[in-house]
């Protein structure tokens, strides 16, 4: 009976936790939104076709998010998501409609050269300790250069019919690639809580002296982010390719505010030390309702950006606001910290040196 109690009383705090959290409101504002949405639109919106066409060009901004989110677990920025997923995009389709290379091949190649550039975006910065926001920059211009080197101004179209039909397929209105997204977001979930080298991620990025200390190398946990999230950038660009009907230079220019916006809203931290992926997809679904809003009512896209941004600006003060004021609680806190009774500050009561002894 007892054990019965316990059990109800740690879910109990688990669901209050849940109800305060920030993924509990993206889940109501979805919901939400969607709800508005449809009444909106007199039910059309809720039709098959309409779901299927929301769902479907849902996927890449919840891929992106979550490449940005592995870099910023460490406390590193990428600037090159939407480069190297426009690069990548790019040059899957040339591969297909230029050099008629097979279609499980160019994916294939495409995921391993967006993996390939995150992992040496990763060891350049550990290797010259140059700051990862000027070597993603710089990365992101040399891939925005050839990008076009691959298109130019034309945009590729004949590239395999097979990959097109897939990324129009969806069983009962859910798009393949809206749910090859979901199963990328459980696989980063499952590695981040349940692996070791998830973990190490994460304290590795929450407080690198103590993750050096204790024998886990920060060198490798940037390296590993950075290929982490360039292996998410390929399968972003991969969904991209199957979904739209040609690539060109274009794609990926839109992609780097709604890569930080994502992860920013979901609740994960600038200086990293943490991760939100649920978050991170319910935001990312926020912004694509708000797309579609903007789609439906005709609405300047100006406008729909400089709403994106004030959020993002939103959370991040409420979130710098939220830390200042949990670390004053806490130096207020320790100003008189206990004494146990019947003892006093004596030498018994001083921290053990190297060897265990007092």
């Amino acid at each position: 009976m007892i054990t019965l109690d316990g059990r109800a009383a740690r879910t109990g705090a688990v669901l209050r936790r849940f109800a305060r959290s920030t993924t509990m409101t993206l889940l109501c504002v979805t919901v939400a939104g969607y709800l508005a949405l449809g009444l909106a639109s007199s039910g059309d919106f809720f039709q098959g076709p309409a779901t299927r066409t929301f769902l479907q060009y849902l996927a890449t901004p919840i891929l992106i998010g979550l490449a940005q989110m592995a870099a910023l677990c460490v406390g590193q920025l990428n600037l090159a998501v939407g480069a190297l997923g426009g690069f990548t995009a790019c040059l899957t389709g040339a591969l297909m409609a230029d050099s008629g290379v097979p279609a499980p091949v160019a994916v294939v190649a495409g995921v391993a050269v967006a993996t390939l550039v995150g992992l040496m975006t990763g060891v350049f910065i550990v290797v010259t300790r140059i700051n990862g926001f000027i070597v993603t920059l710089g990365t992101m211009t040399i891939l925005l250069g050839a990008q076009y080197r691959l298109t130019g101004t034309r945009t590729i179209d004949g590239y395999s019919p097979a990959l097109k039909d897939l990324g129009r397929a969806a069983p009962l209105n859910l798009p393949l690639v809206f749910l090859t997204a979901l199963a990328a977001a459980a696989l980063l979930a499952a590695f981040m809580h349940r692996a070791t080298a998830g973990r190490r991620l994460l304290a590795a990025g929450g407080n690198p002296l103590a993750a050096r200390l204790s024998g886990i190398s920060t060198d490798r946990q940037i390296v590993l982010a950075h290929t982490l999230s360039g292996l998410l950038v390929g399968v972003a660009a991969v969904t991209a390719t199957a979904a739209l009907p040609g690539v060109n230079s274009s794609v990926g220019g839109d992609w780097l505010l709604p890569s930080f916006a994502a992860p920013i809203i979901g609740g994960v931290a600038l200086n990293g030390g943490s991760v939100a992926v649920l978050g991170t997809v319910l935001a990312a679904f926020v912004m694509r309702l708000i797309d579609a809003a903007r789609a439906q009512f005709s609405l300047d896209p100006s406008w729909v950006n400089f709403l994106i941004g004030l959020v993002v600006l939103g959370t991040v003060v409420g979130g710098h606001i939220h830390r200042t004021h949990l670390e004053r609680q806490g130096k207020a806190q320790g100003r008189t910290p206990p004494v146990p009774v019947g003892r006093g500050p004596t030498a018994d009561a001083a921290p053990p040196n190297a060897k265990g002894t007092r």
